[in-house]
């Protein structure tokens, strides 16, 4: 049985069992001298989660030790030569033997031994498979006869599926948690064996990058000067905060104080339509349209700009981000209470000068904050970048050439064919580190800022 119809059926089994939970405790309530704790939807709720949870574990649990498993059943019938060689020549003997087993064959004409272990395989996956049906069917049986006898007016099903419940949202939160822990220690290990390579003072302070793709350990590994991929990622980042902040603050202001209702019913949705294409579009738009329209744009009044530059991935990457500015501003605009316009105008404020003076101050926290996120996306962007920017790591003040990002750098150093045990390939670790500190710094930022304006308006 598929994975994916085992699962469909074990919902269909708990949305039974849910059903034979609220029948059970309605007749309880019906026949019983007191009163039910809990409303009936919570008992069937129960009943379904002790029938299906249980075997959920089991079908967890085998999906995630059958690989082992198996593979510890499979390797006794392998010869010692390849038991014993490196691991992708050992994993490759292992996916012949499942192709044989799984019917799907091999080009050339398998071994006895293969023959062998492919039988062993499919006799352990067939076993396997049914003693875990049989156990989850009786887990799940157990636990629906078993609940529907606990079923009684004491019964506090609603608390222990509350419990439940709570224990669920803990376990997502610490999956993002763990998630982004595991990200940042697996960044730090790689980093630190290029740190190994390379001096941390050469690669925070040097302004040369110029890798070479060398064998390691010749001692020519080349510089890995970080300043000018940071320089030109900041230059970009500054050219399309320049666009959006101002685009997209106005545009909030006026679809939350000026706009009617029916324009901003349809304008808003339109403006949003922009953080919805991807990435890849706005990159291809900036190198065949943007650019070759500023290069002329320069020839037209004696300006030497190039197709590829900070200006073109900049300003492309602004017209992106504008979404971000406008409809984050626009809900804290919003939500700015009415009673603080209406005392403004009292006091003989016009409209202009009631947005200048008070709403703008008080969304200020939530405003800053949308800015903060939109220069964390621009930080990050790539594809434009790949597309509009360049790739020429110089350091210069010029916006009319081209330059290099950090994202275009993580880019280039992990395609093609590359050692990932040398350091022009675990550079792209360090950069991605940085990244992730820069944007940790945005954050802390936006937070003290958010905290000094708020006491002032609570």
């Amino acid at each position: 049985m598929n994975n994916w119809l085992l699962v469909c059926v074990l919902l269909i089994t708990m949305g039974f069992a849910y059903q034979f939970g609220l029948a059970r405790s309605k007749s309880v309530a019906a026949g019983g001298p007191g009163r039910m704790h809990s409303r009936p939807g919570y008992y069937g709720l129960l009943v379904a989660l002790w029938c299906g949870v249980p075997a959920l574990a089991v079908f967890m649990l085998w999906s995630a030790f059958e690989p082992n498993i198996i593979r510890a059943s499979v390797m006794e019938y392998l010869p010692a030569e390849v038991v014993s060689a490196d691991g992708s020549q050992l994993n490759v003997a292992l996916r012949r033997i499942e192709n044989i087993a799984s019917g799907f064959g091999v080009s050339d004409q398998p071994a006895e031994y293969e023959l062998r272990a492919a039988e062993r395989m499919s006799a352990v996956q067939q076993t396997g498979r049914l003693s875990m049906y049989g156990l989850m069917a009786v887990l799940g049986v157990a636990g629906l006869v078993l609940t529907l006898r606990r079923i009684t007016p004491n019964l506090r099903a609603r608390n222990q599926v509350e419990s439940v419940v709570k224990a669920l949202l803990v376990a997502c939160s610490a999956i993002a948690v763990f998630t982004t822990v595991g990200i940042v220690l697996s960044m730090i290990g790689e980093a630190t064996k290029f740190f190994s390579f390379v001096s941390p003072l050469d690669f925070f302070f040097g302004t040369v990058w110029n890798p070479r793709f060398s064998t390691v350990g010749t001692g020519d590994q080349g510089q890995f000067g970080l300043i000018p991929l940071l320089w030109g990622t900041i230059m970009v980042s500054i050219v399309a905060m320049l666009i959006a902040v101002p685009v997209g603050l106005m545009t909030a202001i006026y679809m939350a104080e000026y706009a009617p209702g029916w324009l901003r019913s349809m304008a808003k949705p339109v403006i949003e339509v922009l953080a919805g294409i991807p990435t890849i579009v706005y990159g291809f738009f900036a190198l065949v349209t943007v650019g070759p329209f500023f290069h002329g744009l320069g020839q037209m009044i004696g300006i030497d700009i190039r197709a590829t530059s900070a200006l073109t991935a900049g300003v492309v990457m602004g017209i992106m981000i504008i979404p971000f500015v406008s409809s984050l501003s626009d809900d804290i605009i919003t939500q700015v209470p009415k009673a603080m316009r209406d005392g403004s105008l009292g006091l003989g404020a016009t409209k202009s000068e009631t947005i200048r003076n008070v709403v703008l101050p008080a969304a200020l926290p939530g405003i800053v904050g949308a800015f903060l996120l939109a220069a964390s996306r621009a930080i990050g962007e790539t594809m434009i970048v790949v597309l509009a920017a360049g790739n020429s790591p110089v350091l210069h003040a010029n916006p009319f050439e081209a330059v290099s990002t950090v994202t275009v750098t993580i880019v280039n150093q992990l395609t093609g064919d590359t050692d990932f045990a040398s350091p022009q390939s675990l550079v792209a670790f360090a950069l991605g580190l940085t990244l992730f500190v820069i944007t940790l710094g945005l954050n802390v930022v936006a937070l003290y800022i958010v905290r000094k304006y708020r006491e002032q308006y609570e």
